[in-house]
């Protein structure tokens, strides 16, 4: 029978027979089963219209039509082959006999052993993927250690440093690991390549402790944990946010601007902003959000830019950009929950930590990108404004041409 063509599905494969932990994917593990929390990610996710769960278990079956908590029709439960249940089979086999039967435009595998996975990744990772146009992309985590080869004289080698030049931890960029998280694919490139990931390959990068996946009851301790705290997290930021956002305040060096330093042949100063953010900018101010910059920074160029976008709120030489929230919200009436900050530095941090929606440019600095709810795609400069603009006005989906 002809399947209904859907644009995305997800494709969460648990098997029954797990032999370090029995029955590993419908243990409780936080209160709820294991598989409840990459369902979570996978039904909550904006761009997926479907969530299939293949098992051969009936008892994972039946825990699965028990998932406790609405999905609008989302999620369905598929039951695989006997060959394809073994120890010896393959993931890639499980998801070759999935796509045969259920056609899509794109299919997301989701592995329900990296319970950690959460829908504002989901969400991230297909704008990322549609952005660049990629043929597949995969969740990846940064690792800051020394990696040794061992040589056949029992000595060994470093793969990824000089011991002559050994780097600080801070100085080191690190190497990209697979958290087997979750791989996007075009659905064609699976079938023309047998493959969950094949042709240009992006990357979504998730947090680093993100890396542990559950294959062995030490594994399970360590992500329990992290999940208690991610709850605890959650829990504090629901209340922040209680309110809609009615103030959007900016950084400007190095978020409306490039951060570089132009001078013309008389020795002027010149900066560079962007129009897709000036036009972001329109966009929230038209939805009546009051607009303000902060910034340390005194200079001309910069109020002559905020006239043009008739942006009233400017602080220029800015050295307390808190005292200065704390000045608009009690013009305004407001509570930092009302508030959306996006920064790039040092002197952004104690101010993002305390707006109710905090946001950085895909080049600040560690620091702050750590700090935040959401780092933009686009880089200071380039478009990271308007693209929280989008966000902020949910312009930034899947109807948003600029990510089709």
């Amino acid at each position: 029978m002809k399947k209904e063509k859907k644009k995305v599905i997800a494709f969460i494969p648990v098997r029954g027979g797990s032999k370090s932990i029995p029955l590993k994917n419908i243990k409780k593990i936080n209160g709820r089963p294991l598989v409840y929390w990459a369902i979570d990610a996978a039904v909550q996710c904006e761009y997926i219209d479907e969530v299939y769960v293949s098992t051969d278990s009936i008892e994972i079956e039946k825990t699965i039509f028990g998932y406790d908590k609405d999905h609008n029709g989302k999620l369905k439960c598929v039951q695989r082959s006997p060959e394809n249940a073994t120890d010896e089979a393959t993931t890639e086999s499980v998801l070759m006999e999935f796509v045969e039967e259920i056609k899509s435009n794109e299919i997301v595998l989701i592995q329900a052993t990296s319970p950690l996975i959460q829908a504002k990744d989901l969400d991230a990772a297909f704008r990322k993927f549609y952005l660049n146009k990629f043929d597949s992309l995969l969740s990846l985590v940064r690792q800051k250690r020394f990696v040794w080869k061992e040589n056949n004289d029992e000595t060994v080698h470093p793969v990824n440093y000089k011991v002559e030049s050994r780097l600080r931890r801070q100085d080191f960029d690190g190497y990209l690991v697979e958290n087997g998280a979750f791989y996007i694919s075009k659905y064609d490139a699976v079938i023309k390549s047998r493959l969950r990931i094949s042709g240009e390959i992006g990357h979504y990068e998730m947090p680093e402790e993100t890396y542990v996946e559950i294959d062995e009851p030490k594994d399970w301790l360590i992500v329990e944990e992290c999940l208690r705290q991610r709850d605890t997290q959650t829990s504090k930021k629901s209340m922040l946010k209680s309110g809609k956002v009615k103030l959007f305040a900016t950084d400007c060096d190095g978020v409306l601007t490039d951060a570089g330093m132009y001078y013309s042949d008389a020795g002027d100063m010149l900066k560079k902003f962007n129009t897709k953010d000036g036009m972001g900018l329109s966009m929230l101010k038209d939805n009546n959000i009051i607009l303000a910059i902060l910034t340390g920074e005194n200079s001309e160029i910069v109020k002559k830019r905020a006239e043009k976008l008739g942006i009233e709120e400017v602080y220029l030489g800015c050295k307390d950009k808190v005292a200065a929230m704390d000045e608009l919200l009690s013009k305004y009436d407001l509570g930092y929950e009302n508030v959306a900050y996006i920064g790039d530095d040092i002197n952004d941090l104690e101010l993002l930590k305390k707006v109710g929606y905090s946001f950085s440019v895909a080049d600040a600095i560690q620091i702050v990108k750590d700090s935040v709810d959401y780092v933009t795609f686009r880089k200071g400069g380039e478009g990271a404004v308007r693209e929280v603009a989008d966000l902020l006005l949910l312009k930034g989906g899947r109807d948003n041409n600029e990510f089709n």
